[in-house]
């Protein structure tokens, strides 16, 4: 449902590259909040504008950023799973309403249970009695089919296709286009490369690649990784110096 402007809320999103401007424009479709600005641990990036929506500043600034700019709600547009899922933390620390992204033309059945600083992008769907955990990307025409739980700060990549009863545990990342069928868990971490067909569990903190998926080594290093996943956008990404320190 659209709201008037003087109905909306107003939010930041945290990351401005590619990720953040498709979040921007799921807000902008969804009608649902104003989107004050962006904040980018990239310092030069502030005080530009992307896609006419100013960068405020960078994490650490994010108490001034809510007073100033009067947003007390915020989605984090992060590809990294582990960094999205720590910003989570800190912006909840910081008094922030984590809010979701749900592009106006994804489908979800009525009885789909979501978490929070969760982005389901266009054309995705989202079958009956499944589990959203907090800060999930369900990216562009993913589909998950029935009673499948996608665990927390995990990314179900575009094209890809989850069956039925499917358990997608923490911080896992399905790559694009790849198919998981039904009553299969991937583990903690794992990665399912794209296009990978998986017809069996996938083991926490392994990566899995082929038709079918079978287990490999090829990607031993963290920098290495870090190219499989999408979207990417290294600047968005909190360094330890960066990321803001909870208020406990």
């Amino acid at each position: 449902m659209k709201h008037s402007g003087q109905d909306k809320r107003r939010c930041v999103i945290l990351g401005c590259g590619g990720h953040g401007r498709v979040v921007l424009d799921i807000l902008m479709n969804a009608g649902e909040f104003n989107v004050a600005g962006f904040v980018d641990s990239n310092e030069a990036m502030t005080g530009r504008r992307v896609d006419g929506i100013p960068v405020l500043g960078k994490p650490e600034d994010l108490p001034r950023i809510r007073t100033e700019a009067n947003a007390d709600r915020a989605i984090v547009a992060v590809g990294d799973n582990g960094a999205r899922r720590a910003l989570a933390d800190r912006l909840e620390a910081w008094g922030f309403e984590l809010i979701n992204a749900i592009h106006p033309s994804a489908n979800l059945a009525r009885n789909v249970t979501l978490g929070r600083n969760i982005v389901i992008a266009a054309g995705a769907l989202v079958c009956a009695h499944c589990q959203i955990g907090d800060s999930v990307i369900l990216n562009t025409g993913s589909i998950v089919d029935h009673e499948s739980l996608i665990g927390t700060a995990s990314h179900i990549c575009p094209g890809a296709r989850l069956a039925g009863r499917v358990t997608v545990e923490s911080g896992a990342f399905v790559g694009i286009g790849a198919t998981v069928i039904q009553n299969v868990r991937v583990g903690c971490e794992a990665v399912v490369g794209a296009g990978a067909v998986v017809i069996s569990d996938v083991a926490p903190l392994s990566t899995v690649v082929g038709v079918p998926a079978r287990e490999t080594n090829a990607i031993q290093h963290a920098a290495d990784m870090y190219t499989w996943l999408v979207p990417a956008h290294t600047s968005a990404l909190p360094t330890e110096s960066t990321l803001p320190a909870s208020s406990s």
